[in-house]
């Protein structure tokens, strides 16, 4: 979960949307915990584009700009949905330890433009657990990529 999509000035809060996207750190903070006492593989993913947003779309920059929070306008978490950007980065509470990999995607879906296909397989990863706090879009289209490609998902939800 990324400082632009769960905390004040983000992506999220600059569209104006309510922050209860902050209510599902506590729980993946437990899961994430259990998880890794048990030695699974922790993969965090990380959406942003390069500072010259070449590798944005003109449609996803065009939208952005049309619901008030344009993708590489300068926030006050620095520039949206931008690599290296203040926003662009995990929040502390579910910070990545030092030998978990981040996938760094340019968009919805965790798979397109990523090695992290490469990175399950090489692992002998079978089975995915998601979490997330945009399920209706990021979290969602790498699940039925995932599943589409063969792996057994699990979606976590917070009840």
């Amino acid at each position: 979960m990324q400082v632009d999509f769960c905390s004040k000035g983000g992506y999220v809060d600059q569209m104006g949307y309510p922050l209860y996207t902050r209510e599902p750190i506590d729980p993946i903070a437990n899961v994430l915990s259990c998880l890794r006492q048990e030695g699974y593989h922790i993969i965090h993913t990380r959406e942003g584009h390069r500072p010259d947003l070449s590798d944005c779309p003109p449609n996803k920059l065009w939208r952005s700009k049309q619901i008030g929070a344009g993708i590489g306008d300068k926030g006050p978490c620095g520039r949206i949905l931008v690599q290296g950007e203040p926003g662009w980065e995990i929040i502390p509470e579910l910070s990545p330890l030092p030998d978990e990999v981040v996938i760094d995607k340019p968009g919805k879906g965790s798979f397109v433009g990523t090695s992290l296909d490469l990175i399950l397989r090489n692992k002998g990863i079978k089975n995915i657990i998601f979490t997330g706090v945009t399920t209706d879009v990021c979290v969602h289209t790498t699940m039925r990529d995932a599943n589409d490609m063969g792996y057994e998902c699990l979606l976590l939800e917070v009840i």
